[in-house]
């Protein structure tokens, strides 16, 4: 009966450790960001089409680049990013145009989870054209998810993102037409391409 009890006890505590280890491999980034965060937060933004595929310690993918909106003075051949989506790593569609933000490591391009990689076709017109200036003037600006009331702003450089009030996140208004951009007081504010923010 004592041995029966151990071997169920040392059974529990093995399952436990391995509960634990897969907890501890799991992406832990905050996957969903409006696109301005994951302009501002990039060392590089691109827009590229996936054209290869190679798979090793890390996923490689070859890629043509066709618009950079940030970064280097130099073309990006490929992208890299974590081999398993626990790692953070993104899966690609080969043939298929994206938004890539990512970060510089020793001259590679590297995309996660906790960057904003898109589809090109699912950004809005408003999106595609924010690219080019307007997320940049609003980087010294703050977003902050709100998903249940009250959501307070404590200082006068923070947007509050509202959409994942109604779930819509980043399919919502403020993720598709709007900006947080610095007004001439120095307070942020939501920014759309037709209104701009009042003073």
């Amino acid at each position: 009966m004592t041995w029966s009890v151990s071997s169920c006890f040392i059974s529990l505590v093995v399952l436990f450790l391995w509960q634990v280890d897969e907890i501890s491999e799991a992406c832990t980034c905050m996957t969903v960001l409006h696109p301005q965060q994951g302009f501002c937060n990039a060392d590089v933004v691109i827009r590229a089409k996936v054209v290869g595929l190679n798979v090793g310690s890390n996923t490689k993918y070859d890629i043509k680049q066709i618009k950079m909106f940030k970064g280097p003075d130099r073309v990006i051949h490929a992208v890299f990013t974590a081999s398993s989506p626990a790692a953070c790593g993104v899966t690609l569609q080969i043939n298929k145009e994206y938004l890539f933000t990512g970060k510089l490591v020793t001259g590679r391009m590297y995309v996660s989870q906790c960057g904003y990689n898109m589809p090109w076709e699912d950004l809005s017109a408003t999106q595609k054209k924010s690219l080019t200036h307007r997320y940049q003037s609003g980087c010294d600006c703050k977003i902050i998810p709100c998903s249940s009331l009250p959501c307070p702003i404590s200082a006068p450089d923070e947007c509050l993102w509202t959409d994942w009030l109604s779930n819509y996140g980043q399919s919502g208004p403020q993720a598709q037409n709007f900006a947080c951009i610095k007004r001439s007081d120095w307070s942020c504010a939501w920014y759309s391409m037709i209104v701009p923010p009042k003073k």
